[in-house]
């Protein structure tokens, strides 16, 4: 069967670090929506005169979210139709809430559910202080909204989003990304994913 594993989580978790470990064990397309429509978001924003850091404003989520994870959603179809295994790597509140939108993806590839092994690995934390300190170490332009406005970003912050895609229990994994990323930690990750 196709993999089609999802890394979902809220920002600073880690989710493209255990993404590019799983990438060792199992070839995929990697598909990181920040970096898909990272350069066309800019280019919009600049145009407008706006913050091309912006990931967070309410003019973002109008008017460029869906687009950027519409064209990811679009190159995962392309890829699974083509027999590639996907990574997919971002929060993707709304996508995992709506029970369809699984369903819609694989059969834009003309595959069926028996065809492609969907998992969701939700990256979590600890605390929120750890994800504060991350975000701050990883010292991205695109995070200044964010820390600048941490009480807000702090009160949204849902470490295991809904999922309401219609999975088996045995096909979502929670994963706490708190301390070192262990041996046992890696392998408890491939064990997940290869397992059908």
């Amino acid at each position: 069967m196709q993999k089609l594993v999802f890394f979902v989580g809220v920002a600073g978790t880690g989710k493209t670090t255990v993404a590019k470990i799983l990438s060792k064990y199992l070839p995929a397309a990697f598909l990181d929506r920040d970096t898909v429509g990272g350069r066309f978001v800019e280019a919009f924003l600049k145009l407008k005169g706006l913050d091309i850091n912006d990931r967070d404003s309410q003019f973002y989520k109008e008017n460029l979210r869906d687009l950027e994870y519409d064209t990811t959603k679009d190159i995962c179809i392309e890829n699974l139709a083509a027999g590639q295994n996907v990574f997919m790597i971002s929060p993707f509140t709304a996508e995992l809430r709506n029970q369809r939108w699984i369903e819609d993806v694989i059969g834009a590839a003309g595959l069926t559910r028996d065809q492609v092994d969907v998992k969701v690995i939700v990256v979590t934390l600890e605390n929120i202080e750890l994800q504060h300190n991350r975000i701050v170490d990883r010292q991205t332009e695109r995070d200044r909204w964010k820390l600048d406005n941490w009480g807000d970003f702090e009160q949204r912050v849902t470490f295991v989003p809904d999922i309401n895609w219609d999975l088996p229990d045995h096909s979502i994994l929670v994963f706490d990304n708190s301390g070192e990323l262990t041996k046992e930690k890696e392998r408890q990750l491939i064990d997940f994913v290869m397992n059908d």
